[in-house]
């Protein structure tokens, strides 16, 4: 009988324990794992420091995070179309995007430089440009830029990396980029360089719904953690040091 009991006992805690994992809140988080070292592909896994970034505020939420990888000029429809609760992506909080989503804190500064073959020097600044092919990623910060600019003959790619094979084979004269994804690009491609040229910082920040308050006070809870206590310094020298 005792044996019984016993055996009665642990059922039920096995099922108490399944039913508290079970209940454990999921957050879908979009991506574009096209823009190394923030968000990429290994080994066909999804890595980097803004998804490691995600995950280390999930375990501080005591969440469970789910990462989609979709077409970067997708992931603010997604969001709005509740197909994901976060979008992190290196995405710069632009007045344009506030305009449609909510965006925490930043937790990154990066600035747009110019990815030119070695030896061409006829581009020192944005302004020389003009009058040049151009490639830029669909939706981009690099997009925005280089759009307003007057002059300039602009190719568009869903991939950065389509838009260095570009450079590469003569079909276009420079790439426009964030700084660290183009850092990683020049030093896996030989024959390449950036321009010494650089445009306005720009901060990325991690994106929700206008009206999902709630959850965005959770991601400020915890950035503010991970920053605290120390995770956050780790991971920066991890991918950027």
């Amino acid at each position: 009988m005792k044996k019984m009991l016993k055996n009665v006992l642990v059922g039920l805690m096995v099922l108490s324990l399944s039913s508290l994992a079970m209940a454990k809140e999921k957050i879908y988080v979009g991506t574009n794992a096209e823009f190394p070292p923030f968000e990429y592909l290994e080994k066909g896994e999804i890595v980097g420091f803004d998804i490691e970034m995600m995950n280390e505020i999930g375990k501080v939420l005591d969440a469970d995070i789910k990462i989609q990888d979709m077409a970067f000029d997708g992931l603010l429809p997604a969001l709005q179309m509740k197909k994901v609760d976060v979008v992190i992506a290196g995405m710069t909080a632009t007045e344009e995007r506030q305009k449609m989503v909510s965006f925490t804190q930043p937790y990154y500064t990066a600035s747009q430089v110019i990815i030119v073959k070695e030896g061409n020097n006829s581009i020192k600044s944005f302004d020389d440009l003009k009058g040049k092919r151009v490639g830029v990623m669909l939706g981009f910060t690099g997009d925005v830029i280089v759009s307003d600019m007057e002059g300039v003959k602009i190719e568009r790619y869903n991939a950065a990396y389509a838009g260095i094979m570009a450079l590469k084979a003569d079909k276009i004269d420079a790439v426009v980029l964030d700084s660290e994804p183009a850092e990683n690009y020049v030093k896996q491609n030989s024959g390449l360089q950036i321009a010494e040229a650089e445009s306005a910082q720009e901060k990325y920040a991690i994106a929700v719904r206008k009206n999902d308050k709630e959850l965005l006070e959770k991601l400020e809870n915890g950035l503010n953690e991970i920053k605290a206590n120390g995770t956050y310094d780790k991971l920066l020298k991890k991918y950027f040091n």
